[in-house]
């Protein structure tokens, strides 16, 4: 046999792979911490996100509630200060204008919010 068999190197391979897999899990949750308890170690409170729907007349609602854009500045200047990483889910009629949504976009990003995301509907699936 002139050739090198590599059958068993691949097999030892794949063995030593399946350990690995096996054994990572249990690496990373080795450490076992009973934590203590404190009335002031709550979980915090302040939101994730603020989702803002824009209709067709350029209205902007924050949970259903019609918002001017003095009161929209406001609730995301609050916002804001409440959480910084706070995100901005923005869903806007494909009516709208651009400018319209481009005002919002600059109000949460002057009230210090700077992630914001667009909300969109999935395309009716289609059969092949």
């Amino acid at each position: 046999m002139s050739d090198i068999n590599m059958t068993p190197l691949i097999d030892v391979m794949l063995v030593l792979l399946v350990i690995f897999i096996i054994t990572a899990p249990l690496m990373v949750s080795s450490v076992q911490v009973d934590l203590p308890k404190a009335a002031g170690a709550s979980a915090s409170t302040a939101p994730k996100f603020v989702e803002l729907s824009i209709d067709r007349k350029g209205q902007v609602f924050v949970k259903d509630a019609v918002q001017s854009s003095e009161a929209l500045a406001t609730l995301l200047a609050a916002t804001a200060q409440a959480n910084a990483d706070a995100e901005v889910r923005l869903r806007a009629d494909t009516t709208v204008p651009y400018g319209r949504v481009v005002e919002v976009m600059g109000l949460a990003q002057k009230a210090g919010l700077s992630r914001i995301g667009f909300v969109a509907d999935a395309p009716p699936a289609t059969t092949p």
